[in-house]
């Protein structure tokens, strides 16, 4: 089964253990306000524009964002980094966008790679049909699981969907055996609140036994510029919004003293 991607990652240190290759799939539910990678958001591929300054002087050309691949395409791609991905104690982490979006391709990627004998990693929002978390279980080594907002109106307010249904499904996996690591999304006055962070801290208390870190994202507005590639309209707060240090390592310390381990970054 083809899937579409939009990237693939080598020497990736910030989505998962160790060294990693992350592949990007395409296609994303959420619309999240401080999204760095608008060119995940559709599920086929998409023109964009790129600006070329050549002497002086600006030329538009059109690129294509995602392509079309096989399972064994994307294994050829990774194998090239074996090595370096055993080493370190790292393996592959499957990313987007939203990669259960397409959850075929996905479970055979996972599958692939599992039968190979590399840990896999899957990066999700949750916000995925249950039926589709079943599917892809047994291949996956690591659950890397966003919680971003408790409040659900909030959380539409701020990514487009309801969190109810993420909510749900994590309550499911957090029961299955697989290791899961939740990553926050920190952005002043939309997740890094400290209502927010409180409601956080007291829907995962009861798991701290079978959350193996919370890693703590920081936001940035590195993706600004894809916005006007895609020629879409640019909701990201601004850069105030990130936090300072002294208020990452505050929310860290919250968590820490609940007994989780923190990292900070991927």
């Amino acid at each position: 089964m083809p899937g579409i991607i939009f990237d693939i990652k080598p020497f990736a240190i910030h989505d998962g253990p160790g060294i990693r290759t992350t592949v990007f799939l395409k296609g994303c539910p959420l619309r999240c306000l401080w999204c760095h990678n608008p060119e995940s958001w559709h599920p086929e591929p998409e023109s964009a524009g790129k600006s070329i300054i050549l002497d002086g002087r600006e030329f538009r050309e059109s690129e294509t964002i995602g392509r079309e691949v096989t399972v064994q395409e994307v294994m050829a791609e990774i194998r090239k980094e074996r090595i370096i991905m055993e080493e370190s104690g790292g393996g592959i982490t499957f990313s987007g966008g939203e990669p259960l979006m397409q959850p075929g391709f996905l479970a055979e990627l996972l599958e692939a790679a599992w039968l190979e004998g590399f840990h896999t990693a899957v990066d999700t929002s949750g916000h995925a049909p249950k039926s589709d978390f079943e599917r892809i279980l047994p291949y996956t080594s690591l659950f890397l699981y966003d919680i971003k907002i408790m409040d659900d109106p909030l959380h539409t307010a701020g990514t487009g969907v309801s969190n109810q249904l993420a909510l749900e499904n994590f309550s499911w996996l957090i029961h299955q055996g697989k290791p899961v690591r939740i990553r926050i999304p920190l952005v002043r006055n939309i997740t890094a609140t400290r209502e927010n962070i409180n409601a956080i801290l007291g829907f995962l208390s009861p798991h701290v036994r079978q959350i193996g870190q919370i890693d703590l994202l920081p936001y940035h507005r590195n993706g600004i510029h894809k916005y006007r590639k895609l020629g879409l309209v640019c909701q990201m707060p601004p850069r105030d919004d990130t936090p300072e240090p002294e208020e990452i390592e505050e929310i860290g310390q919250i968590f820490r003293d609940a007994g989780f381990r923190i990292k900070k970054g991927g």
